[in-house]
């Protein structure tokens, strides 16, 4: 094997298997192909080829949430890049570290048709760049970029020029380990201050965002020795459910009983999360009480809302310190919780389904019912639209790992490709995605073949009020014709059909029985479009 002529594609490739990668998700082009094709032939690896290029991209970070490896996907020069543009951004804002392999065109071929500034290209997007500079250095490159990845939380796109792809080179191993720390602040004037609040408070609250979902356990503790009622961000979702002290969601997507619990709080202690203006409600849940918050990331302090105290901190650790100093000082449990209702305040009033149009089916009555006839392990990925909140409040998932929210940079058409992704990364679970028309159509369509390609155990559920709903509703609100925001579609089923998987059709409560049945049945992708309303679709929860 010594004298054995080995390139640089092939080395770029194996860089990729040495991070302990073994799924890539592209698609190929004149300046990636040889590289995709030696880290299936030559490294074992295996590629899922999507049917466009943002799509190799949406299922690389979705990959990266359900199993913890940084995500990997590769597409080819120019026009390969660009049309990665939206996906990459959703990338940043979600803080999903994952790396773009893609080619660039020869160095020496500056009037190449596809030609175009790359790094530019990919700094518009807030992703990070990392230039392959000589084939000598590639491994060593592609090493860096995964480093960066995970320091950063955001893609990394490999810049590699095709010209280099057949260079002659000697594969070097490169991997830079990272150093995972997680800090607790255990004395000064403003852990003092913090534990003040908390010890002083009558009425204490702890809420949890998707920083703080592996310190369950200690939460749950913490709150037990406060007696403090416990609530979740949206990246939450789950972390609590079925805990006597849990009252859901804190902010715009709660019951009216856990707005009132919320209301009668005087001290929020919140760990892993930003304080999102929805998760605040811009800020009126917050009014007249003291915050405490939790984060081990400094940039993430007063993004939205400035706290009375900031700690930077690991969140499992730091509600273990307050529970020490709570005890030291003999404080006396607040009984807050003992206020709550008996019954769960985290669940939304059922839906009617006598309260639709012929033709239709009532959404918040089928959203109720999916939710105990979807399988229980489901993985759950949820698209933009007006129909989302809705989803977050009436379909529960297993855990708040078990959650993606595939519209970070509130662009729809992204649901498909995420859940493909995540089908990837963990094939023993069945994945759900919840989709609007005007997101399937979008960018959900060309990849539900991919879905079946490559037999992902995917149950999508398109919500179809035959319309674009968020603009539909404005039109409305100002009495303005709003037709040019409706559609008439093809049917969802029948597309679902002729691409090779399954589709039903939901107009009434005995068809979603029946479309129950065959998801519970089911041997490949299935779609089940719910026919709804567009003048009877719930209102945002915003």
């Amino acid at each position: 094997m010594s004298d054995q002529k080995e390139y640089m594609h092939q080395s770029i490739a194996q860089a990729v298997r040495d991070h302990g990668v073994d799924t890539m998700f592209g698609l190929v082009g004149d300046a990636n192909l040889f590289l995709a094709h030696h880290f299936v032939s030559g490294c074992g690896g295996k590629m899922v080829p999507a049917a466009h290029e943002g799509g190799t991209v949406l299922m690389a970070q979705a990959y990266t949430q359900v199993t913890g490896k940084v995500g990997v996907a590769t597409v080819t020069q120019g026009p390969g890049l660009t049309n990665c543009v939206t996906a990459l951004r959703e990338g940043v804002v979600a803080r999903r570290p994952m790396i773009l392999l893609c080619g660039d065109t020869p160095v020496s071929a500056p009037f190449h048709p596809q030609n175009i500034d790359q790094r530019e290209v990919v700094k518009a997007t807030g992703a990070g760049f990392e230039q392959v500079k000589t084939p000598e250095t590639a491994s060593r490159d592609v090493a860096n970029a995964f480093y960066r990845a995970r320091k950063e939380r955001r893609p990394i796109v490999v810049n590699i020029p095709s010209d280099f792809m057949w260079a002659e080179v000697k594969h070097q191993t490169v991997v830079f380990p990272y150093p995972e720390s997680a800090s607790v602040i255990a004395e000064g004037p403003v852990h003092e201050q913090a534990i003040g609040m908390i010890a002083s408070a009558k009425r204490p609250l702890i809420l949890a965002g998707a920083g703080a979902v592996d310190a369950r356990d200690k939460l749950i503790a913490l709150a037990e020795r406060l007696e403090a009622p416990l609530a979740t961000t949206l990246k939450g979702t789950g972390l609590f459910k079925g805990h006597p002290n849990n009252i859901g969601y804190f902010g715009t997507l709660s019951t009216a009983e856990a707005y009132d619990v919320i209301g009668a709080a005087d001290c929020v202690i919140v760990f892993g999360a930003w304080m999102h203006f929805f998760t605040t409600d811009r800020g009126e849940l917050l009014k007249g009480k003291r915050v405490i918050q939790v984060n081990s990331s400094p940039s993430d302090i007063g993004t939205f809302y400035h706290p009375d105290a900031a700690l930077i901190a690991d969140a499992g650790q730091m509600a273990e310190n307050i529970l020490y100093w709570l005890d030291e000082a003999e404080v006396a449990s607040s009984g807050f919780s003992r206020e709550l209702p008996s019954h769960d305040i985290s669940v939304h009033p059922k839906g009617d389904p006598a309260k639709s149009v012929d033709g239709c089916i009532n959404f918040e009555f089928a959203l109720d019912r999916l939710t105990e006839a979807l399988p229980e392990n489901r993985i759950m990925l949820t698209e933009g639209g007006r129909y989302m909140t809705e989803v977050w409040c009436r379909v529960c998932v297993p855990d708040p790992k078990s959650f993606i929210m595939t519209d970070n940079f509130a662009a729809i058409g992204q649901g498909m490709q995420q859940a493909i992704g995540a089908a990837h990364g963990d094939p023993a679970r069945p994945v759900v995605l919840f989709t609007g028309d005007g997101g399937f159509m979008m960018g959900g369509l060309n990849e539900f073949s991919t879905a079946v390609r490559t037999g992902c155990d995917l149950i999508v559920i398109i919500c179809n009020d035959s319309a674009y709903g968020a603009e539909h509703i404005q039109m409305l609100d100002r009495q303005m014709d709003p037709s040019l925001t409706e559609f008439n579609w093809p049917s969802f089923a029948e597309v679902a059909n002729s691409l090779g998987g399954k589709g039903l059709q939901v107009t009434s409560p005995e068809e979603l029985e029946i479309a129950i049945e065959a998801i519970r049945t089911r041997n490949g992708p299935i779609i089940v479009e719910l026919k709804l309303d567009p003048y009877n679709v719930p209102r945002m929860r915003m």
